[in-house]
């Protein structure tokens, strides 16, 4: 507990009061260790958005519950409301709820509510501290941006000095997963300008964009590396363009050092492949080159143990999951691309440390869903990005209003982050113009397509589409609702699936051609098809290799982005490595090839199943129908033949679970 969470949950007292109204403009309540603590003192939160699926969940739920005299799912609900006016909700709701109001321009009134607004709910508990201790009188716009990015950001750009001061200070922060906000990158930027540092150069990118800094740092690394007299072969990109910025960092400086080794172990950076090293070379530009197949090797090796060592807690935050996903992804992608035997030493330690890593990550995080922070996922805000699949048509529709007139939704089925990062790669390598904006998204659970995909683009939780939940044949009608209940005209809105080879974008831009459709809905199912036909993720990434040199995906972006739509990438579900342990006789799963959990709509047949598989794992999971009930395959395995090797998904792991979330654009400076 501390001073902020006092100060919100003071509101809520312990008594009889069943029913709550939170009045919170602001989403104040949202942040997810408040929802933990609520949770944890009998209330529930639940959001109001639509009026309808509200009424239905809530009658379901709690009015008929309390009506018999039951507690119902919590003893006391909080409806959470979007906005300061409580008569936007029902009469009976109001006239029967004690009602709250929370407000970010109340809470902090010696900041500036417009910059205050900017920082995200995790920071707010460490601002509303400094707040208190510090601040005697308000503060302008400007001094609000300057106390938050000291209190909040641990940046205090006043205070840089020097190139050194500057670099150090970057990289610390994007190294801590801290990119700044768009308003305070701008605001710390004209600071630093202003001193005449980086006057022509992108700084605010730099301090907001953790894909673009990288770029910039990678180019700066080769160019350190080439002045030392070490050339050799780029392990991950070309030379870049001329439009990326060309920078000197100094990397001798050993605060700069420290931090860029850091970022080779993690996978953010690409060594430099040599074929010597002079002696008189320092001891420490080796975690940035590899001489050899076992020095890549053990570089990978490194990477791992450090990945081991920092996998969240099932108290962590769904943000740290995010960033521990995509360090993961980085890490597997190299690994899938190892060169050498694979039956060496060094070869079959990285595999056990690889196994290492599944085994501890996979039960953190579902001790993190059995802990209920999963559930809390649903509750999130989207306008800073969907935090959960069935988020991403609220999204694009923010991004609409914010002026993306056009936009394309490119649903790659089955892909996991690694895969995602051989695709980056490989168009970064061979094509250089494409810029991506990485994030991540949470899937539904079970991680099977019929619940995630169907989710993802209906914009519904899986309960609200029960009687289509087993298939995907509605898919198009409830992209093409969600849109048309936005007030977007059907003709307006396009869906196609099963796109996977070059020739079908011959038809693509035809249809694009004739109709012209302003929102677009795609569905590239190759790695998901493919992915079932083979025994292992180092298959599969040689096929998508394969795949990727067909074009297909070069000219689905190039097409798309030359017609002006704003791509937006993601997957329904990723995949693991799995052994089969045989095949229950009982359940029916929601899609045939979702192998890593069994779906049953009758608890006796599920405890059965349970019984006679005692690895398995049973979650209690909201947002499912009532009746449809996951019983998921133990660690990694999978209910298919037993000692069969086999990719597939439906379970909880990182990678089944959390997919990615991509902006994909043109490098500043390309047509």
């Amino acid at each position: 507990m501390n001073q902020w969470t006092d100060r919100i949950l003071s509101h809520f007292t312990a008594d009889l009061t069943r029913l709550w109204v939170a009045c919170d403009p602001d989403d104040v309540l949202l942040d997810e260790k408040l929802l933990a603590e609520l949770r944890s003192r009998g209330f529930e939160v639940m959001l109001y958005e639509d009026p309808f699926a509200f009424r239905a969940e809530f009658e379901e739920r709690y009015r008929g519950a309390w009506d018999r005299g039951e507690a119902g799912p919590a003893p006391s609900l909080v409806l959470h409301l979007r906005g300061a006016d409580q008569n936007a909700l029902p009469w009976d709701i109001v006239h029967h709820g004690r009602v709250v109001r929370l407000s970010l321009a109340e809470l902090f009134p010696r900041l500036a509510y417009s910059t205050v607004k900017q920082v995200e709910p995790e920071h707010l508990a460490a601002l509303f501290d400094a707040h208190e201790a510090e601040l005697q009188s308000a503060r302008g716009e400007n001094e609000s941006k300057d106390f938050i990015l000291e209190h909040v950001y641990q940046l205090a750009p006043r205070s840089i000095r020097t190139p050194v001061d500057f670099w150090r200070e970057l990289l610390r922060m994007h190294f801590a997963n801290r990119s700044l906000p768009p308003l305070f990158a701008k605001h710390a930027a004209s600071i630093l300008q202003g001193k005449g540092l980086f006057a022509d150069q992108p700084v605010a990118a730099w301090f907001s964009s953790k894909s673009v800094l990288l770029r910039v740092v990678q180019d700066a690394w080769y160019r350190y590396l080439s002045g030392l007299g070490l050339d050799g072969s780029r392990t991950g990109e070309p030379p870049p363009p001329d439009y990326v910025a060309s920078v000197d960092i100094p990397f001798d400086h050993s605060d700069v050092q420290v931090l860029v080794d850091s970022m080779f172990l993690d996978g953010m950076l690409h060594p430099l492949a040599v074929h010597s090293v002079p002696a008189s070379m320092p001891s420490w530009i080796k975690a940035g080159i590899v001489q050899d197949p076992a020095a890549l090797q053990a570089l990978v090796l490194k990477g791992v143990d450090g990945l081991i060592a920092s996998i969240p807690s099932d108290g962590s935050s769904h943000k740290d999951w995010s960033e521990f996903a995509k360090r993961y992804g980085e890490i597997l992608a190299r690994a899938h691309g190892l060169p050498g035997a694979e039956g060496s030493e060094q070869f079959l330690k990285v595999r056990s440390s690889i196994n290492a890593l599944h085994a501890q990550s996979d039960g953190r995080l579902q001790a993190w869903v059995a802990a209920k922070h999963y559930a809390d996922l649903m509750l999130q805000p989207v306008t800073k990005g969907p935090v959960m699949v069935h988020h991403i048509p609220r999204f694009l529709r923010h991004r609409r209003a914010a002026g993306e007139a056009k936009v394309a939704l490119l649903v790659f089925d089955g892909l996991a982050f690694d895969q995602w990062v051989q695709i980056r790669e490989r168009l970064i390598a061979s094509t250089k113009r494409f810029a991506f904006d990485e994030g991540t998204s949470f899937a539904w659970l079970p991680t099977v397509t019929s619940v995630s995909r169907q989710a993802l683009f209906s914009g519904l939780k899986p309960r609200e589409f029960d009687d289509s939940i087993d298939r995907t044949d509605k898919e198009e009608a409830l992209w093409k609702t969600f849109w048309q209940n936005e007030g977007v005209n059907p003709n307006d809105v396009m869906y196609r699936r099963a796109l996977r080879q070059v020739d079908q974008l011959d038809m693509l831009e035809s249809d694009l051609a004739d109709r012209r459709p302003k929102i677009l809905g795609l569905v590239i199912d190759e790695v998901d098809d493919r992915l079932h036909k083979e025994r292992s993720k180092k298959d599969v990434a040689m096929w998508i290799g394969n795949w990727l040199v067909t074009g297909f995906v070069d000219r689905l972006f190039s097409m798309l982005l030359d017609k002006g739509y704003h791509i937006y990438l993601t997957a329904d579900h990723g995949n693991v490595e799995s052994t089969g342990v045989g095949r229950p006789n009982q359940g029916v799963i929601a899609e045939t090839r979702g192998e890593r959990v069994r779906v049953y709509r009758s608890e006796t047949l599920l405890a059965d199943s349970a019984a006679a598989y005692p690895s398995t794992v049973r979650l209690d999971l909201a947002g499912l129908p009532a009746n449809f009930m996951p019983l998921f395959a133990g660690g990694r395995t999978a209910f298919v033949p037993e000692g069969d090797q086999v990719v597939v998904h439906g379970g909880v792991s990182v990678e089944e679970l959390i997919v990615p979330f991509v902006k994909v654009s043109y490098v500043i400076g390309t047509e």
